[in-house]
């Protein structure tokens, strides 16, 4: 089945954006009304993430959620054959120096972020984005023949991908090497455990959040950066970097990862709709 929905992709991607688009406005009335692709979980999140919204507002948050994820859809269609030049022109990051100045000085950065915006494209062009090699870090998918062929569109620009079983050795095998590395890490996945995330609140609730992008740099010693993907409009991108640690060691436990958390709830609260809120991401409940 994977190897039929990518050929059919690969056909699609031939279109241009514009008609893609179209095409997305039809995926939008089939998953919000057709399918209700998770419709009960979007509205639960949104429910309780904003509890001062009325029924009406929280009703158009819901439909503006559907048609971004629609459009999100078929931005993914797109990337199967999205040249190179096309995503520079896209999707570019307005000041990169922000991070290749860690790349003058040989260290490796930790890119911490969420998925908000178009993250796929992110990845896709992360490595040639920043002087560093690029890495992006994430969950492996349950379809392994779909991970396989997703990957490979993913990585065709030079980024490397890698999940939980490898994350270890891949920053182990760099830092050993010497190898300037710049490691995206989508830090609002769920926590496999409850045990071992760090809690705290976000969006009106007690929420595990992820611990790995703070571990992994507290033990090497590398800079953490925040970076949040805005939508200028419909196929066109820009990523605004901020440091959050240059020595994280030098900072308290978990600040980091607290630091994360709040600024990426003010991204979400200033645009809503942007943020993957079909994400079952309040699975586990903390006292």
């Amino acid at each position: 089945m994977s190897y039929i929905l990518f050929a059919i992709g690969y056909i699609l991607a031939l279109l241009p954006l514009c008609i893609l688009y179209v095409l997305g406005g039809v995926l939008d009335l089939v998953l919000h009304y057709v399918v209700r692709y998770r419709r009960k979980v979007v509205e639960m999140n949104l429910r309780n993430a904003f509890p001062e919204k009325t029924s009406r507002e929280l009703r158009r948050l819901r439909n503006r959620y559907y048609a971004h994820l629609s459009q999100i859809a078929v931005e993914m269609i797109k990337m199967l054959l999205l040249p190179r030049k096309v995503l520079h022109r896209r999707y570019r990051c307005d000041c990169p120096e922000v991070v290749n100045r860690f790349y003058e000085e040989g260290k490796s950065v930790i890119l911490m972020s969420s998925h908000y915006n178009n993250w796929e494209w992110m990845i896709l062009a992360l490595d040639e984005m920043f002087a560093h090699h690029g890495v992006g870090v994430g969950k492996a998918n349950t379809d392994k023949v779909f991970e396989k062929l997703i990957n490979r569109v993913r990585t065709r620009y030079g980024t490397e991908v890698v999940f939980a079983d490898t994350v270890r050795d891949t920053f182990e095998r760099y830092a050993q090497a010497n190898v300037p590395v710049a490691y995206m890490m989508l830090c609002d996945q769920s926590p496999n455990s409850k045990k071992k995330c760090y809690v705290t609140d976000f969006l009106h609730q007690r929420t595990g959040v992820i611990y790995g992008a703070e571990y992994f740099a507290r033990k090497y010693d590398f800079p953490v950066l925040y970076y949040n993907v805005e939508k200028v409009r419909w196929g066109q991108y820009r990523v605004h970097l901020q440091v959050i640690a240059e020595h994280p060691n030098d900072l308290p436990q978990y600040a980091i990862t607290q630091r994360y958390v709040e600024l990426l709830e003010a991204d979400i609260r200033e645009n809503p709709s942007y943020w993957l809120w079909s994400h079952r991401r309040w699975k586990f409940k903390f006292e």
